[in-house]
């Protein structure tokens, strides 16, 4: 039987399931994955990323009220909206890059 320190555990779910950590300057502003969000959040973004295939949903606004969510701080999510300025690419590509191996709801408890 395999044995493991919580420290071991720790470090791995770190390496899988880490933040998207985006340079801005001399600060670094951390998007945290779904899983390391409360349950209240994940389930706000859920209920954001249902909404963004809406016909008549604003993009724009329902990205940035998605970087609130998952950002790790509100000041850094406030400090990347300003920076971002509106441009729907850029706001689009954060989300792209973030969502990478950060789907809400596919936790997997399986060995890989």
């Amino acid at each position: 039987m395999a044995s493991f320190s919580l420290d071991n555990i720790r470090t791995a779910a770190e390496a899988k399931y880490g933040s998207t950590d985006i340079e801005l300057g001399d600060d670094t502003i951390r998007l945290l994955n779904p899983l390391r969000l409360p349950k209240a959040k994940r389930t706000a973004l859920s209920q954001l990323q249902d909404r963004m295939g809406g016909e008549d949903a604003d993009q724009e606004e329902l990205l940035s009220e998605a970087i609130r969510l998952v950002a790790e701080h509100p000041k850094a999510a406030d400090k990347l909206l300003k920076e971002v300025g509106g441009d729907l690419a850029v706001l689009a590509e954060i989300f792209d890059r973030y969502g990478k191996g950060a789907q809400v709801g596919e936790a997997s408890a399986s060995a890989t």
